[in-house]
């Protein structure tokens, strides 16, 4: 049963909200995002939530295949109303749980080819994706797909890390390669590439020189604390400008204070409030799509990071359901 009030003199269908917390309590009831209806509980979505369990491509500790399920499971304390961003977003879209992709973990390559063509096909039925990692490896058949209804899209990439580097161990699909494949293949803007949240040790300045050569511009963990969240978004939305917006976050752009349960964490990071106070910034951007990635619950503590995570996914979707609803749609 819907958590808002619907209005019969409303034209056209009204979205299917999430399960009335007063009449089931918020720790039973379905395990989808938000407690929000499965796909198949309705007739189309405009965001569709969907969870990709694979993380064959990590480079440290693995486990973030069990990430989206965290999340979903954090998520259930999210209520209908955004006060941040003034919207009820469950009420502005429909916005429906897609369940999982499943990946084979054994065989990096047909994953990838795998969530590509997955994404590919629930963007064709018009939705946008909210997409729940697994590892950052995702991050490229994500963005092939989605640049084939957009076109090559500007990229907002959140994380501690580059993940513009070359290969590892020969392998070219990796969570520290997707973002130079993605240069590589053509489809991002490359006039539009920013990192946020850099920070720690690298293995050498070529890394630095690379990935500048790439078009990517940096906001290190230390910027966005010395200048504070407005001026970042602000420059954020200058570098966007009207292009469509891919974001993607690698839930290790928070300190380890701050999300403990990741694979690859770096002391010296974002707060929770920061980040969610820069995505909250990045209202009036054409926001496409967007992933969140790198939970990895084994590491968690009383879900510091899915919490965060889960607050994370639901400001990403609330600036999509305001699009929507404004009728901005980048189609």
């Amino acid at each position: 049963m819907s958590t808002f009030p619907t209005d019969p003199e409303a034209p056209g269908p009204q979205p299917r909200g999430p399960v009335d917390s007063s009449r089931t309590p918020r720790y039973a009831g379905p395990a989808t995002f938000a407690r929000l209806p499965r796909l198949d509980q309705v007739d189309a979505a405009d965001v569709a939530v969907v969870g990709v369990p694979f993380d064959s491509g990590v480079s440290y500790r693995p486990g973030a295949r069990f990430g989206g399920n965290a999340v979903r499971e954090a998520s259930r304390l999210l209520r209908p109303y955004n006060p941040a961003q003034d919207a009820s977003p469950f009420a502005l879209a429909q916005v429906a749980d897609a369940g999982d992709i499943a990946a084979n973990p054994f065989h990096i390559d047909e994953a990838v080819e795998t969530v590509e063509a997955a994404a590919g096909e629930l963007l064709d039925t018009g939705a946008r994706l909210m997409t729940l990692g697994g590892d950052h490896t995702i991050a490229l058949p994500l963005l092939r797909a989605v640049s084939r209804r957009h076109g090559p899209v500007a990229l907002l990439h959140f994380d501690a890390h580059l993940d513009t580097w070359d290969t590892y161990f020969g392998a070219a699909y990796t969570h520290g390669t997707p973002f130079r494949r993605a240069v590589e293949e053509g489809v991002l803007d490359t006039s539009a590439l920013s990192h946020v949240g850099i920070r720690g040790p690298l293995y050498g300045r070529k890394d630095l020189d690379d990935d500048e050569k790439m078009g990517f511009g940096i906001v290190t963990a230390a910027d966005v604390m010395r200048r504070g969240v407005d001026e970042v978004a602000q420059q954020l939305r200058e570098r966007i400008g009207d292009r469509p917006l891919y974001v993607s976050i690698d839930i290790d752009v928070l300190d380890p204070a701050h999300a403990p349960g990741t694979g690859t964490p770096e002391a010296g990071g974002l707060t929770s409030r920061e980040l969610l106070e820069i995505l909250r910034g990045l209202a009036g951007c054409r926001l496409v799509s967007a992933d969140l990635v790198e939970v990895a619950p084994a590491y968690d503590h009383a879900e510091i990071t899915s919490v965060a995570a889960s607050h994370t996914a639901y400001e990403l979707t609330t600036l999509m359901a305001r699009q929507i609803a404004e009728g901005r749609d980048a189609g």
